[in-house]
């Protein structure tokens, strides 16, 4: 068997969210839950993508709101909207996204990587794309998501 072979018999799997209308995946192995966050507690003198921070099941979770981290525009006040628990170096974090979608399995050899024209913000914290049936999901990359160096970039 080829190494070719090999990446095309691969899958991933990504937990899928929706935000500014845009189709989001999220490595499976990083993702631990999938919660509707309560009680936000505003951070003073934290950069604008921390949204606040939350308990969940006695954890204090950093919560990171998607929409800020990528330069879009605000949430509707009142909208709905769900967060994605990813742990990383012990802290846990909750990235706010508008919805939540499904549990995808995608092959390797289908992965693209991102395009020439993706919004310098976006390219990032993207590690590619993959065209589903009329549609592209962005595929984040959670260490650069979480990288706090970049806090603030989008904005710029």
């Amino acid at each position: 068997m080829s190494p070719d072979d090999t990446q095309e018999q691969t899958v991933q799997g990504f937990v899928t969210v929706t935000t500014a209308g845009q189709l989001f995946g999220l490595g499976l192995d990083r993702v631990r839950d999938v919660f509707v966050p309560q009680g936000l507690s505003a951070v003073p003198l934290a950069p604008p993508e921390v949204a606040g921070l939350l308990n969940l099941r006695g954890r204090i979770v950093t919560a990171l709101d998607l929409r800020r981290r990528l330069g879009l525009p605000p949430r509707d006040s009142g909208k709905p909207m769900i967060a994605v628990g990813i742990e990383d170096r012990g802290e846990l974090y909750g990235l706010i996204a508008d919805r939540a979608g499904d549990v995808l399995w995608l092959k390797a050899s289908s992965f693209e990587n991102n395009p020439v024209n993706l919004d310098p913000r976006w390219a990032q914290v993207c590690a590619g794309v993959y065209r589903l049936d009329g549609d592209i999901m962005v595929v984040l990359d959670i260490d650069k998501v979480l990288d706090f160096s970049q806090f603030g970039a989008a904005a710029a």
